[in-house]
């Protein structure tokens, strides 16, 4: 039997005696001005504090003692604010609202005479610390691409060393550049020919990586830490984050601002036996209005399943995208079942942030079942480019881009669901399996429409996107080839918009580290930390290579010089004797409309891998190029039957 509910009346009377013992029982303070904690975000800084230079920190940073997160203090300073991890002081370069990373480099002053590079080693006011970076035990892990440049730096031998004697940590890190932070000492990085294979100067090179700031990244969201949890508590509750600062354990703590809610004349009011009846009364209905309430919500909570714990990574998606343009969310037992207990008979594939599985979706739809790796240091990436991934391919439509069916994030696993393209992949055709059997390789015609085929789909994200999307990674791997032989561009997991992500310019350009597949990774964005569009167009230059000779755009077999196909193709084109690493399946023979089609498509290639980024066309260039290559092609063709 329900609880009978209350007249209409009734609580609004409630209410009103329940507001009248509030009043009753509000504390009478001792003074009568407004009392402001100093972690209240109405405590101002006196002086804007860089990068906020508008409000105060959010949390978990904070510029006053004890409060926010004790590992986030800032001590606001000009021109970057400092922050110390591990005993180490950083400044602060960069950090956009909203965003779990930001870029710091190590502060080191002038006039500290205790760093083991001043007086009698170089580099006295460089940006290399005395003692090696170390984010270990912190709420802090350093990215990936911050990694990536370390990973294969080498100094040119003999390396030339100062005194060693006492310049011991300098000829330390000449020898081992990577030593200089910890956590990159076990990355691993594959060597391509456009990344320099040593350093003649590393300390200085050192010096203007740390100068232009490495990514530290926290993950809010995902992290165990309790600090974040209790103080999501504690706003709920119109609180204020802080911690003790005398603590050694700094434990958390929630501080209130004092209650002024009660006028000053209840407060001068004394107690009496007519303000005792009035508790009493108060007390009473306030305590019958709870007993209704809490029965009304019982009654409510039996009618519905209590809501779980909501996960993570979809509060993070729902917070860039509203919940109707994401794609539909999958089970893990759903995707488990389509995919017969992720059997490796259906491996469909296996790149280096995940393996595809070919999955009977219940609906009778085939798909490509991405189970995205999560394990040691490429764990927090894979969360990063799966929430990616989503939020891209959810805006985007286009015929040659791969489209995403749905998602599932569970704590045993990230995983995407595409459309299964059934042909595999351009490299497969061009230097695979698939290339291996007879009679099954690719024309040149068919090749032109692949290369045309992606350079749409290239064109799309650039130019018809707002704000512009950078594939990042566009291989021949990442081109999926359909039965009838068209294509789909895919793998947006290191793709970026190409404003608001990162560190931004007004220039059209994103500062971010590089990442990408060697031999199709752009030289000038390794050497500037700069993603534009040109750098897709480089990597698609890779690719009119491979269409043309048939090659793999790195082969560790072929000479040094020539690992990377566009420095051996390019070499060949320089003197003259492109014919010398054409596909010989092609047999063009002496077909003079073909071979100019190839020298077409060469020279547009060429000037796509160009080093400068501004001596290569954009992809709306590329698109026209090819399109003429394919009409004059087909008039001649014509011509030459009749």
């Amino acid at each position: 039997m329900s609880p009978q509910q209350p007249k209409p009346l009734t609580i609004p009377f409630l209410s009103f005696l329940s507001f009248l013992l509030l009043l009753l029982l509000s504390p009478t303070p001792t003074h009568t001005h407004t009392h402001t904690h100093s972690c209240s975000p109405n405590n101002k800084t006196k002086h804007p504090c860089p990068p906020f230079p508008n409000s105060t920190p959010p949390f978990p940073f904070s510029t006053s003692p004890g409060c926010g997160h004790p590992s986030f203090q800032l001590n606001c300073s000009t021109p970057h604010s400092l922050i110390t991890i591990n005993n180490l002081s950083f400044s602060i370069l960069t950090f956009k609202p909203n965003s779990s990373s930001f870029l710091i480099s190590p502060y080191t002053p002038i006039s500290s005479h205790s760093h083991p590079l001043n007086n009698t080693c170089p580099y006295s006011t460089s940006s290399i610390p005395s003692t090696p970076i170390n984010l270990s035990n912190s709420p802090f892990t350093l990215s990936d691409e911050s990694c990536s440049r370390l990973s294969f730096l080498q100094s040119c031998s003999p390396p030339t060393l100062p005194n060693c004697s006492s310049c011991h940590y300098q000829c330390k890190l000449i020898k081992n550049p990577s030593e200089i932070i910890t956590d990159c000492r076990s990355f691993h990085h594959s060597v391509s020919e456009s990344e320099p294979s040593c350093q003649s100067d590393v300390l200085g090179y050192l010096n203007e990586i740390l100068t232009l700031g490495i990514e530290v990244q926290w993950e809010q969201a995902l992290t165990q830490d309790s600090y974040f949890t209790n103080c999501s508590d504690c706003i709920n509750n119109n609180g204020f984050c802080g911690f003790n600062s005398s603590d050694p354990n700094k434990h958390f703590i929630c501080f209130h601002a004092e209650s002024t809610f009660s006028p000053q004349w209840i407060r001068k009011v004394k107690p009496n036996k007519i303000t005792v009846f009035a508790i009493v009364i108060a007390s009473t209905s306030l305590l019958l209005f709870i007993s209704v309430t809490v029965s009304i919500l019982r009654s409510r909570s039996l009618n519905s399943p209590s809501p779980a714990e909501e996960d993570p990574t979809t509060v993070f998606l729902h917070n860039h995208r509203s919940a109707s343009l994401l794609p539909p969310v999958f089970t893990y037992d759903e995707l488990n079942t389509s995919t017969n207990n992720f059997d490796p008979k259906r491996k469909i594939g296996d790149g280096g942030f995940g393996t595809v599985y070919l999955g009977n979706l219940r609906d009778g739809k085939i798909a490509a079942v991405k189970h995205l790796h999560r394990q040691n240091h490429t764990a927090a990436f894979s969360t990063k480019s799966f929430c990616n991934e989503i939020l891209i391919l959810s805006s985007i439509n286009h015929p040659n881009l791969v489209k995403l069916h749905g998602y599932c994030s569970d704590p045993r696993g990230l995983i995407l669901v595409y459309d299964y393209v059934p042909n595999g992949t351009l490299a497969e055709h061009l230097h695979g399996s698939k290339s291996k059997r007879k009679g099954y390789w690719l024309t040149w015609q068919t090749r032109l429409e692949i290369a045309i085929q992606t350079a749409l789909a290239m064109e799309y994200l650039h130019f018809s996107v707002v704000p512009p999307i950078v594939h990042r990674d566009i291989t021949s791997s990442n081109i999926f080839v359909e039965k009838d032989m068209r294509i789909k561009v895919g793998d947006f997991g290191l793709s970026r918009l190409l404003v608001f992500q990162e560190t931004t310019s007004s220039n059209g350009y994103v500062c971010t580290g590089p990442q990408g597949t060697p031999g199709y990774l752009d030289p000038d964005y390794h050497r500037s930390f700069r993603l534009t569009e040109k750098s897709d167009v480089y990597s698609f230059g890779v690719v009119l290579l491979e269409l043309i000779s048939g090659l793999k755009a790195v082969d560790y077999c072929r000479d040094k010089r020539e690992m990377a196909l566009a420095d051996m193709v390019v070499s060949r084109i320089h003197t003259g004797q492109l014919n010398q690493v054409l596909d010989p399946v092609l047999d063009l023979g002496n077909d003079g409309e073909a071979l100019d089609a190839v020298a077409a498509v060469a020279e547009l290639a060429f000037r796509c891998v160009a080093a400068d980024k501004d001596d290569r066309p954009d992809s709306r260039e590329v698109v026209g190029e090819l399109k003429r290559v394919r009409l004059r092609s087909s008039v001649n063709g014509d011509v030459a039957k009749e």
